[in-house]
């Protein structure tokens, strides 16, 4: 007899819906690698009736495993994992201009039925997987506070999204990788080269040709739709969005693969509806759409934003994270498409320029860290 040890495929979720990462405690579900004992090549099984779990092959009997003889593993399909992450960001694409289309309707309460959405989608999963609902008890400080910028970084988003063009806040929220990496770098001391310092010079010169600062580019702003105090109301709250939501990438990785990534979502949704709801209170802007269009518009949004997440995660449980973060600057692409054929508004030559660094900056980073994970892989063979 041999041990044979499993590996297992990466997963992911997202959040907030800014950056990609691997979802805490994707492993602990019912197709977790375990050691198991295989019958060493050449050496027949005792009994023909025994059959042993194998991890290798996610939990099919022996001798079905990959490790017996003349067995074929099924190949998956090229390109499906890319396939997905393009069909992920469509769909938050269309969720976003579904958004701007709505009409008096406050991004709080969207949040609020966004937050109701993927309260009833993970509750399933919890209750499945029997992960509980406060989580272990070290960990629930981190995953409060996950959830409370998580859902902060969501309200942002959406205000952006009604106040500025539908690409200039797309184009924002992608220097979320930049901000984890330095976020990162101060909280969690992870290295950070000179490679990032450039990507981020690179995103703060995306950012500033979006925004067109009046004491840079004079007081004529040109290409800005409605007004300048509003543009610039959205690109800080953009920004403050994608800061929100690096924060809740350190903190995943601070709790690491101890919590299941259901739990994570779940305190997002949770203690997003809650702090939505005062807000409203708070705010007094709690009011149904006036019109069946807007309501359906809601739901879109909600339907939309999860089957965004749900393709996210599918992509990155078959392919790995750095052609998927790669292939996510797409949803810029869908972006200006969808913001010059549904709402008439073409984008200026400096939102272009913007966005091209922006997507350098991001790809540049994924880049970055997917050979680096690919060269410890290596020397973890060595």
């Amino acid at each position: 007899m041999v041990l044979c040890q499993g590996g297992g495929g990466d997963a992911a979720p997202a959040a907030g819906e800014q950056e990609p990462e691997v979802p805490p405690g994707r492993e602990d579900g019912p197709g977790a690698v375990q050691p198991c004992l295989c019958p060493a090549p050449g050496v027949e099984a005792a009994d023909a009736e025994e059959r042993r779990a194998c991890g290798c092959c996610s939990g099919m009997s022996w001798p079905f495993c990959c490790e017996a003889p003349g067995t074929k593993k099924k190949a998956a399909c090229p390109g499906l994992g890319l396939f997905y992450t393009i069909l992920s960001a469509f769909l938050f694409s269309v969720a976003s201009l579904f958004l701007k289309k709505i009409e008096d309707v406050h991004s709080v309460e969207v949040s609020a039925f966004r937050c109701v959405f993927q309260m009833a989608f993970v509750l399933p999963g919890l209750i499945y997987y029997k992960t509980g609902f406060l989580g272990p008890k070290g960990k629930r400080i981190f995953l409060f506070f996950r959830g409370f910028l998580g859902s902060i970084a969501m309200v942002l988003l959406y205000y952006a999204y009604q106040v500025m063009p539908l690409a200039d806040a797309t184009v924002i929220t992608f220097t979320s990788p930049v901000f984890t990496s330095l976020l990162a770098w101060i909280f969690l001391k992870e290295k950070c080269s000179p490679w990032d310092l450039l990507f981020t010079l690179f995103a703060i010169t995306g950012v500033i040709l979006i925004a067109r600062p009046p004491f840079l580019f004079g007081s004529r702003v040109t290409g800005i739709e409605g007004s300048y105090s509003d543009h610039l109301k959205g690109t800080i709250a953009a920004i403050a969005s994608t800061l929100s939501a690096a924060s809740t990438i350190v903190i995943l990785r601070k709790v690491g693969k101890s919590v299941h990534f259901f739990l994570s979502i779940w305190y997002y949704a949770v203690i997003g509806l809650i702090g939505c709801v005062i807000a409203l209170f708070v705010l007094n802007e709690w009011r149904l759409p006036h019109c069946g269009r807007d309501r359906v518009f809601l739901i879109l949004i909600g339907l939309l934003g999860l089957g965004g997440q749900t393709f996210l995660t599918k992509a990155l449980q078959i392919e790995k994270a750095g052609p998927v973060s790669i292939m996510r600057t797409m949803d810029v692409v869908f972006a200006f498409i969808l913001q010059a054929l549904f709402l008439n508004h073409l984008p200026t030559w400096w939102t272009v320029g913007g966005a091209l660094c922006v997507v350098a900056s991001s790809i540049g980073t994924a880049i970055r860290k997917w050979r680096h994970s690919v060269k410890k892989a290596k020397q973890r063979e060595i």
